[in-house]
């Protein structure tokens, strides 16, 4: 009887391949050709699978995202254990800012590849700035909402107010944590690209985003 196919992880095992290209040898590099190769199938295979280079791009850039997101969990990184006290809301924040920076070898080739991706999308080559941009909006969504339980900022009115002043102070609370979301998400992209550079340490990366957090929800 022939053996059952695993076409979710034929997808990775070829996406896993592309992705290990593009961090060795650039985003013009990833031809299916060097990309069948790299995983030990056939073009036909990927071709197959994702039909053209375009959408074998969208598919890689997709599954570092996703591969990045695993790793802090939806912002619970290492998770707690069953029935043990969950972490302080800035210890989550602060895992989830150094889940994103390049502190090991898999997060680097991460980075480098996700760098190729942004390079190539600001002059529309092989990918548009459309296509990249969901995930960067999620994880702004994800950081503001961090922020405002590390600041311990609830939602809802205050006492003595109306609905509507309530409401209004909710908007208001979450339009300055996005805002403060973007500068903590821009100070992490640029340390990725000092770390990825050598012109910054790993401790030294961690060291700013300790200071950023101090200045914005308060000492840990």
């Amino acid at each position: 009887m022939p053996r059952r196919v695993d076409h979710d992880e034929r997808r990775r095992q070829i996406t896993d391949a592309c992705r290990r290209v593009v961090a060795r040898d650039g985003l013009e590099a990833a031809t299916f050709q060097a990309v069948a190769a790299e995983a030990g199938v056939s073009v036909r295979l990927v071709q197959y699978y994702f039909g053209h280079k375009h959408g074998l791009l969208v598919a890689t850039h997709r599954a570092v995202i996703e591969g990045s997101a695993a790793r802090f969990g939806g912002g619970t990184p290492g998770g707690a254990d069953a029935g043990s006290e969950a972490p302080p809301p800035r210890a989550v924040l602060r895992a989830v800012l150094a889940a994103l920076l390049p502190l090991d070898d898999a997060r680097r080739a991460d980075a480098v590849v996700l760098a190729a991706f942004h390079a190539a999308a600001l002059t529309n080559e092989a990918v548009t700035p459309e296509e990249l941009r969901g995930a960067p909006r999620a994880l702004v969504d994800l950081v503001a909402a961090l922020l405002l339980r590390a600041r311990g900022d609830g939602t809802g009115a205050g006492e003595g107010s109306g609905p509507d002043d309530g409401a209004r102070l909710d908007a208001a609370r979450l339009d300055a944590a996005r805002l403060d979301a973007e500068v903590v998400l821009a100070s992490a992209a640029g340390l990725t690209q000092g770390v990825l550079a050598g012109h910054v340490t790993g401790e030294t990366a961690l060291a700013v985003v300790d200071r950023l957090l101090d200045h914005l929800v308060g000492p840990g």
